[in-house]
């Protein structure tokens, strides 16, 4: 049997994500990796100084993977900084969402997702650029990223703790008008919520963009027209398909969205306040991820 070809993996570990310590995580990873001829080094983060402090180290590691073992805000921290890098991202599912896992098939078996680190496929993903940030999964405008900015508010978490934020979004829902340029066109659209998408599906497998597909350059304008409280639940708590009569989807390598008033806007789950201009413009091909095989 061949000998595996020695890495370098560089592990950066959100201690607390999900509310739970990850000192398991770290000696999982030590256990594993013992026998092998791969150097592991960590990275823990402290929620500072992360985003000056990490590029630093990746300099003086120089891995060929670096591995986010957290949640998605983990994820997409840690995907930044590897794009239009050769460096490979492996994922450790440990959050409170994971959806970028879920949408990439990573088990959340730590033992299982190390062997996907160990073993897994390299392909070559894209990403969008929305008003300057970037996005690997779902941002949106609307309904969802007021939820998500009441529930880091909020001090009760899991199903309950959404539900319960789920119902005030909903008592103060209010229709977005939005006019849209892509490919030459204006649409004008009356929506509760906008979705820009790379991905298909939500962390809790609610499917928002059946057409998602990470590696085709392209991404997904979803136009959420009408959006009940049994629709919105379903969307944070269960898999479920959404009516493909209550929404519509626009494919899009670029788009300009204004609103006539300022509206909550969120980008992979992180609140980032209201905006009233989304520009968006599709990275192709730009972060390489590891994958089953």
């Amino acid at each position: 049997m061949n000998q595996p070809t020695a890495s370098v993996l560089l592990f950066v570990v959100n201690p607390i994500s999900g509310g739970k310590h990850k000192n398991d995580h770290e000696a999982a990873i030590k256990k594993y990796f013992e026998k092998l001829p791969h150097t592991i080094e960590f990275f823990l983060l402290d929620g500072k100084n992360d985003a000056e402090e990490l590029p630093k180290c990746i300099e003086q590691v120089k891995p060929n993977k670096v591995i986010a073992v957290g949640g998605d805000g983990t994820v997409s921290m840690v995907a930044k900084k590897l794009l239009k890098t050769e460096m490979a991202l492996g994922i450790i599912p440990a959050g409170s969402a994971n959806g970028m896992a879920a949408e990439l098939n990573i088990p959340v078996d730590v033992e299982a997702a190390l062997n996907i680190v160990e073993n897994g496929i390299v392909r070559k993903a894209d990403a969008i650029c929305i008003n300057n940030e970037i996005c690997l999964h779902l941002s949106d405008i609307g309904m969802n990223a007021r939820l998500i900015k009441y529930f880091e508010e909020g001090n009760m978490r899991g199903k309950l703790g959404y539900a319960k934020v789920a119902l005030k979004v909903l008592l103060r829902k209010q229709n977005i008008r939005v006019i849209m340029q892509s490919k030459g066109k204006e649409i004008k659209r009356d929506a509760f919520m906008v979705v820009l998408a790379n991905a298909s599906k939500y962390g809790t497998g609610a499917v928002i963009n059946p057409k998602g597909d990470l590696y085709d350059g392209l991404f997904e304008v979803v136009i959420i027209r009408q959006l009940g409280i049994g629709t919105l639940l379903k969307m944070w708590l269960r898999p479920h398909t959404l009516d493909p009569k209550k929404i519509e989807v626009i494919q899009a390598t670029s788009v300009r969205i204004q609103t006539h008033r300022k509206v909550h806007f969120q980008v992979d789950g992180e609140y980032l306040g209201k905006v009233r201009r989304v520009d968006a413009d599709i990275l192709p091909g730009q972060l390489n991820i590891l994958l089953p095989e």
